[in-house]
């Protein structure tokens, strides 16, 4: 079991975070906020894939007069996202918010930020505060040469500090990058000064398999560290996308279960069966399912029996055939042709 690092706990509407709460997922709208059906309508989807806080970009005023509606409607908590117009964060909080990101580095005076914190405090928001190397303070530049881990993590305490002294403890923090091992350093840094809970992700992943796998490096070794209390995978793709990689990350790792969760072997000479056809059409019709339940599809006998009998349910496959087994007994013997449409009813049973 993966020890998590002990951080207070804070609460963004209705969802707790840190302490001993889940690791939350989150994820962001790509529509533009000011088209309230769409968003709200993004906001529904990623609701039903398991997302459970939602941000919104804020960055023209429509965005801002649009939060209203959205707050009211949304199923999930939502949190605006604020750049350069410290008068959108008060607004966002008037409207409802349940939360606001900030980067101090690019609101500009101190004392704007301070303001934003006493209002975030008096209304009951919570505040995200958020560093990444294009809004490092020009002192750290200079004092580091680039925005090296060290540079990020000394901005993060610097404003966590000054929260705290104006008496706000309502936050989170987010140091993120792009280069993976910086991003890790940066975080590690910082978890090893506080208590506070840090929303962690690689930014600007990229997109496809590639975006994937560099997520769940980056993320995957802050959480085998103990690190992480709520995580984003930033993907150039549907949102929905990113909040079903956050939940195979976390699956991997034990950390949350939600959903099927699908071994099967790799390909090789030994498989008689169409496997990843089955495969294919067993992880499509399954999408629904929010119900945590181990799944093994395996294609030959060397692996097949021990496998499907370590799982909640599955498949052992010959050459043409395949046993079904449940709770680690075969319960009967089908055709390749049709396992896949026989293993779905068993589950269908269970679910």
């Amino acid at each position: 079991m993966i020890e998590r690092r002990k951080t207070r706990q804070i609460k963004v509407g209705n969802v707790p975070i840190g302490g001993d709460a889940p690791i939350v997922v989150q994820s962001m709208t790509s529509t533009k906020t000011r088209d309230v059906e769409k968003t709200l309508l993004q906001i529904e989807d990623l609701h039903r894939a398991g997302c459970e806080i939602v941000r919104v970009a804020v960055p023209h005023e429509e965005d801002v007069l649009a939060l209203e509606e959205i707050v009211k409607k949304s199923p999930i908590p939502v949190i605006a996202d604020i750049h350069f117009a410290p008068s959108y964060a008060f607004r966002a909080m008037e409207a409802g918010t349940h939360g606001i990101r900030i980067n101090p580095g690019n609101i500009g005076k101190e004392e704007v930020v301070r303001e934003i914190v006493e209002e975030a405090r008096l209304r009951g928001v919570a505040v995200r505060i958020g560093v990444n190397s294009g809004s490092l303070e020009k002192d750290l530049l200079e004092k580091y040469g680039y925005p090296k881990a060290e540079a990020l993590a000394e901005s993060a305490l610097r404003w966590s500090e000054k929260f705290e002294k104006w008496g706000f403890s309502n936050f989170k923090v987010s140091i993120k990058g792009s280069d993976v091992l910086e991003n890790v350093r940066a975080n590690t840094i910082f978890a090893s000064e506080t208590d506070i809970p840090l929303h962690i992700g690689i930014t600007e992943a990229g997109w496809g398999n590639k975006g994937m796998i560099k997520s769940a490096v980056g993320i995957g070794i802050l959480l085998y560290r103990g690190i992480g209390d709520t995580v984003r995978v930033s993907l150039t793709d549907d949102p929905v996308v990113e909040v079903e990689t956050a939940y195979e990350i976390l699956k991997s790792l034990g950390l949350r279960r939600k959903g099927i969760e699908i071994v099967a072997c790799p390909t090789c000479g030994r498989i008689e069966v169409d496997l990843p056809k089955v495969i294919d059409e067993v992880e499509a019709s399954l999408r629904h399912v929010d119900k945590p339940l181990k799944v093994a599809i395996m294609g030959c006998v060397v692996n097949a029996i021990g496998e499907a009998r370590e799982a909640d349910i599955g498949l052992a496959c010959g050459k043409g055939f395949a046993w079904i087994f449940k709770e680690g007994k075969p319960i009967r013997k089908v055709d390749e042709k049709e396992m896949g449409k026989e293993l779905l009813s068993e589950i269908e049973k269970m679910v």
